[in-house]
């Protein structure tokens, strides 16, 4: 925000794009709150309790704020800060009414958001409406209950989104400016300009080690110029080692796609995870395991690839998923039918596994539990096994409603009814089967 990653602020105004990101629309500028109202008003009742509506809006704000505080579109050469289409972002309806007592809960906290402790970043407050839809981020039906439980609105996040995490109250409002300094970086060059590059550069080697570390002093000399160097001989730029507007963005766009790399290894699939799920041709309605599969790997691919689109990975073979595999198949000269078949899911396989060689494991958080990357059924056995009933055991010892099990190995009856009952409490599907939603929730309840 403002060219500043230290001093996260809050916008007067949003621009939204009235569409999906490559979809041409129109674009519209509003006052922040103004957005939030709208966004809250679409999005959940007025009726519900108030804790719930509170949790809900600060949701919201983050979310919003983590699409302008990353530049998420503009570091992808859009020109607004987010969409309405709710594939990607947040329901905004133009002109539509706004719940009076909304407008009033919003014009409270416009400014306050959520952030992870020790970071000042707005948090990714990912959410679902908990019934149509499930994700790993917050339900927003779930919040209803939660708040008839008594729950304060901290509490409502800190159950979605972990006991680490803060609310700011009462940022600065001030006017928002596109991050790209305005003139190249180049030798010679100093202040928080350099200090942001220098950061960035640094969080990008993690996952590049090519690219030297640097001392974050805020000074652009040689050793920062020869890290622009081997950032752009890697990203096809031409390496003159002057920081451009070009050159800004990508980098800017490539810290945004390290660190969600490392988000989408923490929610659910290894990065080891080399199983064979293609069974069948997928396409347009299907859902299941392989397809949120095939989601995952677009996910990655779409990280270090401009031409293909992000798409959610839900299990839900729908219109986003649909674009995603054209595009992808597009790109690496195949034909765009849109479905899934042999030479697709290969070709697919293979550019994922050729986009995460580059990426150190150890650079990445939460491998201790994530998910094996194959369904747990009954009869099944394993360290994997092993491993969900420890966390089934932890789970029981913090929830009376989750039975005890034994940690053998073995998915046994008494395992499955453990599942089923974690299934039926987080509104899953009650199959016993751990995928991983399922297993997600299950740890989550482990760690709370």
């Amino acid at each position: 925000m403002n060219g500043n990653i230290d001093r996260p602020v809050i916008p007067e105004t949003i621009t939204v794009h009235l569409g999906a990101p490559d979809q041409a629309a129109e674009n519209v500028t509003i006052p922040f709150a103004e957005y939030i109202k709208n966004v809250a008003s679409s999005e959940i009742y007025p009726t519900w309790p108030e804790a719930a509506i509170r949790a809900n809006i600060l949701a919201q704000i983050s979310f919003a704020l983590n699409r302008i505080y990353t530049e998420h579109y503009p570091s992808q050469g859009y020109d607004f800060d987010i969409t309405n289409n709710t594939q990607y972002d947040q329901n905004f309806v133009r002109n539509r009414d706004i719940f009076e007592n909304i407008s009033q809960i919003v014009d409270d906290i416009f400014n306050d958001y959520v952030v992870r402790q020790g970071s000042v970043e707005p948090l990714f407050t990912q959410y679902c409406n908990g019934t149509t839809s499930t994700c790993d981020g917050l339900s927003q039906w779930g919040t209803v209950d939660l708040a008839d439980q008594g729950l304060i609105p901290y509490e409502i996040l800190q159950y979605y989104f972990g006991d680490d995490i803060n609310i700011v109250f009462g940022a600065p409002v001030q006017g928002i400016e596109r991050s790209y300094p305005g003139v190249p970086l180049r030798q010679g060059s100093a202040g928080e300009d350099v200090r942001i590059l220098q950061r960035q550069l640094n969080r990008i080697s993690d996952n590049y080690p090519a690219i030297p570390k640097l001392l974050v002093d805020g000074f652009f000399g040689v050793e920062t110029e020869a890290a622009v160097r081997e950032f752009q001989r890697i990203f096809n730029l031409t390496p003159d080692g002057i920081v451009g507007k070009a050159t800004w963005y990508k980098i800017k766009k490539t810290y945004n796609g390290v660190k969600g790399l490392s988000e989408l290894y923490s929610e659910g699939i290894s990065f080891d995870e080399a199983q064979r799920q293609f069974s069948r041709q997928l396409q347009l309605g299907d859902t299941g395991n392989p397809v949120r599969v095939a989601q995952y790997y677009l996910a990655i691919i779409s990280y270090f690839d401009d031409q293909i689109p992000q798409v959610l990975i839900d299990g839900n073979f729908d219109e986003n998923t649909l674009n995603g595999v054209q595009a992808f198949q597009r790109e690496y000269g195949l034909d765009p039918t849109g479905v899934i078949d042999r030479e697709t899911w290969n070709r697919m396989m293979q550019v994922y596994a050729d986009t995460i060689a580059s990426v150190p494991p150890e650079t990445l958080e939460g491998s201790e539990e994530i998910y094996p990357g194959r369904f747990l059924t009954l009869g099944m056995q394993g360290d994997d096994v092993r491993q969900l009933q420890i966390f089934l055991q932890e789970a029981a010892a913090r929830h009376s409603f989750i039975p005890s099990v034994e940690a053998t190995g073995t998915f046994d009856q008494a395992t499955e009814d453990a599942v089923k009952a974690v299934q039926d409490n987080q509104g899953l599907e009650g199959n016993g089967a751990v995928g991983p939603i399922t297993w997600n929730r299950i740890v989550r309840l482990a760690r709370r």
